[in-house]
């Protein structure tokens, strides 16, 4: 009888999202407070297991995802993405562009929150569309794929550092993989996929004709560009790799806690405050209003993540994830791919990768002990599911559409295809490391 309950609560969840337009967090109460109560817990039990859900979901994630949003957007404001682009543009060359702006978008893809980023590419990508004449879905794609990427692979965004902290991985291992796995997986999705979509070739809104024209005295330097924006990425994989090979208590205390993940957004906030901010001539109040409207922009994806939290809370005190262990049990379907396709599930319904990934983690993460698999692969295989198939309850996809002037049967051909393509690659990924662990 629970498991019937957990599924009609969370397909209640999803019609509640997809089709009554419900914001996601209040979702995610009503449905906890429900759930909560046919399950049989205390009345005066659930309110407690809803807010210990929630305070223990962000009380890891806050400052890494705050601290990253802010950097994210320095890295915007300052022109060092422009900076970063501009150079790669000038060292693939037009036979190569595609190229160019896929490693370009990998790299300002992890500091950046997709939307954001999404927002910030869309205007170059067209701005070398029309300088080199060709078409923006062809050149742009491989782009916007290493954003989806990066968006469901990689800390510090807020699904990947959601499902770290729920399944106790290591952040910096996690990382590590994800850009061993995220790298041949944007190749493939795009611009080996891309090939196929020369013959879609829009005209280009009147609104980017003049699109990312600032003036190169004003930008930082590439150096200083390319530091500020991978100096998280830099930190981790550092410690994580120092971590293994020092024996020395002292230095393993002082790593260990530099490297912390908190600790490593910190660190990279500061340095870019200066590097980015107060050395190009930002005042101190300029840098901290960015800072202030960046918050802005994430400030529900982590009262999402919350409701998340407080759903896991109630499968927990219910009792009920053991019930899920048994049926599960019994299944003939791998861990990983049981992860990827519950976060599959969940996305296609909702349209949302953060609640597709957090809602499959909530069921999984009670269930991880007994599973004999890797926690930092698992937060990959729902991350990759969690990126399937975008289609029209997906924000991006109507974002894709409209900034691109295409039709819905276009965006489906080039945009869902490659979500899906990166979705199952970045499973295949997964999987392999797997085995070569075993």
């Amino acid at each position: 009888m629970s498991l019937v309950i957990i599924v009609y609560s969370i397909t209640l969840l999803i019609i509640l999202i997809s089709v009554f337009k419900v914001n996601a967090f209040l979702a995610f109460l009503v449905i906890s407070i429900l759930a909560g109560g046919l399950l049989g817990i205390e009345v005066t039990k659930i309110t407690q297991s809803v807010q210990k859900g929630i305070g223990d979901m962000l009380g890891s994630l806050v400052i890494v995802i705050v601290c990253g949003a802010m950097l994210g957007k320095l890295v915007a404001d300052s022109g060092a993405a422009q900076q970063i682009a501009s150079y790669m543009v000038r060292l693939f060359g037009k036979r190569y562009i595609q190229w160019a702006l896929m490693f370009t978008g990998f790299i300002i893809g992890i500091p950046l929150f997709y939307n954001v980023g999404f927002v910030l590419v869309v205007p170059l990508i067209f701005s070398v569309a029309l300088k080199y004449k060709m078409p923006a879905v062809y050149i742009g794609l491989p782009m916007l794929a290493s954003l989806s990427v990066t968006h469901g692979f990689l800390p510090p965004h807020p699904s990947p550092t959601a499902l770290v902290a729920q399944f106790h991985a290591d952040l910096g291992m996690t990382l590590l993989y994800g850009i061993f796995i995220g790298l041949p997986t944007v190749i493939i999705a795009g611009p080996v996929f891309s090939r196929a979509l020369k013959k879609i070739n829009p005209p280009a809104p009147k609104i980017f004709e003049n699109a990312a024209d600032v003036a190169p005295e004003k930008l930082p330097s590439l150096s200083i560009s390319i530091f500020s924006s991978l100096l998280p990425v830099i930190l981790l994989a550092f410690t994580t790799i120092s971590l293994s090979y020092i024996t020395e208590p002292s230095v393993k205390t002082a790593i260990a806690f530099t490297g912390d993940p908190a600790m490593v957004m910190i660190i990279s906030l500061l340095v870019a405050t200066f590097t980015l901010g107060l050395r190009q001539g930002m005042s101190m109040k300029k840098v901290m209003d960015i800072y202030s409207e960046s918050v802005k922009d994430i400030a529900m994806i982590l009262l999402i993540m919350g409701g998340a939290g407080a759903l896991k809370q109630i499968l927990i005190d219910s009792g009920v994830s053991q019930n899920i262990a048994v049926l599960l049990s019994g299944l003939d379907i791998h861990p990983l791919v049981l992860g990827w396709a519950i976060a599959c599930l969940i996305r296609v319904c909702v349209g949302s990768a953060t609640v597709a990934g957090l809602t499959a983690a909530g069921i999984i993460a009670p269930l991880l002990p007994g599973m004999n698999v890797d926690p930092n692969l698992m937060v990959l295989s729902i991350g990759a599911g969690s990126l399937m198939f975008s289609h029209v309850n997906d924000t991006g996809f109507w974002l894709y559409k409209e900034y691109f002037n295409l039709s819905i049967r276009q965006t489906i051909q080039s945009w869902s295809l490659m979500e899906t393509i990166v979705s199952v690659c970045g499973l295949i990924g997964v999987m392999i490391i797997h085995y070569l662990q075993h």
